[in-house]
């Protein structure tokens, strides 16, 4: 397991917005529905109450992973660089020889990733083969599907 994990400003802020919300709206709840549960008697019959265990199960669960992940956190800072190479952080446009599209992604850890909204991992192919590499560069990256060929168009942090 690797010791720090990088991580974009709006998503360390994400992470540590989630984790306030955690400690101090979601365990109170949960401790006074097992409570509630409680008082209706029989826990072995109680499906209120294993459904509320379950939860603050979860919940301290997500609290533990949540404070290692900020705890190991590398907040990557953009400021003051130039936009004339890809890195992590930044949002690319890309142009594909192949379907002549142009496609933008933003380079975020893991964690992060979420293709929907256009945010792709550090370490996958796409990541690993963008980064590097400067605005009108051409690119090919071996995907699941074949070979992709990119041209670098736009570089923005």
């Amino acid at each position: 397991m690797s010791n720090t994990i990088p991580l974009t400003k709006e998503s360390y802020e994400a992470l540590q917005e989630e984790l306030k919300r955690l400690i101090r709206e979601e365990r109170p709840k949960v401790i006074q529905d097992i409570a509630e549960a409680r008082s209706h008697g029989d826990l072995s019959e109680n499906a209120e109450y294993d459904a509320a265990k379950n939860r603050q199960g979860f919940i301290e669960g997500r609290i533990l992973e949540l404070q290692g992940k900020l705890a190991r956190a590398h907040v990557v800072d953009l400021t003051g660089l130039k936009p004339d190479k890809v890195v992590f952080g930044a949002t690319i446009t890309l142009y594909d020889t192949a379907t002549e599209e142009e496609i933008t992604y933003k380079i975020v850890g893991e964690d992060e990733a979420d293709i929907k909204q256009g945010k792709i991992s550090c370490t996958s192919p796409v990541g690993k083969a963008l980064i590097g590499h400067k605005l009108d560069d051409s690119v090919k990256v071996t995907v699941p599907s074949g070979t992709k060929e990119y041209e670098i168009i736009e570089i923005k942090y």
